[in-house]
């Protein structure tokens, strides 16, 4: 890691009409860190994600990405800055009528000039990169969740992204699939530096790839925790934090 801040949310307050869900959030995601962001239910990760990744405008306050502010940022450069980053949604979210390979083509497609000989060898590559050239003529369906989730990185990546937000990867899989997607992200970071900024709850995933979390709470609106996790999990004084990395309830808070 530079140590340089490739993200920087500065007193965001995010939220659905007049209901708050966050709020007076600040925090800067450094060039090459995996960031994971946790919290409970409802307690507003998705839409902190939402709000990162230009998808829902915040109530107020800024998302600067490399210095620009993807909430005020209009035609060209809005264009050029979320073109820094790629998304793989906790769904896969790929056409379930087209190829793995076509889902990827897909990106090339719509977002370069490129002629279709390149764009077939871009896809190829990032199939390969997440392990899954093999499968690049199947349909999503054929796929088991382990390899829909990679194909969802592996588009993620078609664009050459500067940074990669993953929603809760490794819902729904297996412990060996999970630690196996997060050997993926391990590589992907050290290989191609990658900054990774990850929406999760699962414990063996935070503490295998995590540089740094902070944690989101839904009663006080804000970060309530902000560091390594073992710290977070050894040093915390916070109830809430030690009861999500505990897995425990503490007496006095039922």
């Amino acid at each position: 890691m530079t140590g340089e801040p490739i993200i920087q949310v500065k007193n965001l307050t995010a939220g659905y009409g007049s209901t708050v869900i966050l709020k007076g959030i600040n925090f800067d995601v450094r060039a090459g860190e995996i960031l994971t962001i946790l919290g409970g239910s409802g307690s507003g990760k998705s839409t902190l994600l939402k709000n990162m990744i230009g998808l829902t405008k915040p109530l107020s306050g800024s998302v600067l990405i490399e210095g620009v502010d993807v909430v005020t940022a209009e035609g060209q450069e809005r264009l050029d800055v979320l073109r820094k980053i790629g998304v793989a949604y906790q769904s896969g979210a790929l056409f379930g009528s087209m190829t793995i390979l076509s889902n990827i083509a897909l990106v090339l497609e719509e977002f370069t000039d490129l002629p279709r000989e390149a764009i077939e060898v871009i896809a190829q590559m990032k199939l390969k990169a997440v392990g899954l050239q093999a499968a690049a003529y199947k349909m999503p369906a054929e796929l088991s969740g382990g390899m829909r989730k990679r194909a969802a990185i592996a588009r993620a990546l078609s664009l050459d992204p500067k940074i990669l937000f993953l929603d809760e990867p490794s819902a729904g899989l297996d412990p060996i699939t999970s630690a196996q997607l997060d050997e993926l992200v391990l590589e992907l970071s050290q290989s191609l530096g990658i900054t990774f900024v990850i929406v999760t709850h699962e414990l063996a995933s935070i503490f295998a790839v995590a540089d740094r979390a902070i944690m989101v709470d839904r009663e006080s609106k804000t970060i309530i925790a902000d560091g390594r996790p073992k710290d977070l999990r050894d040093k915390s004084e916070h109830p809430m934090v030690r009861q999500f990395f505990s897995r425990r309830l503490e007496k006095g808070n039922a």
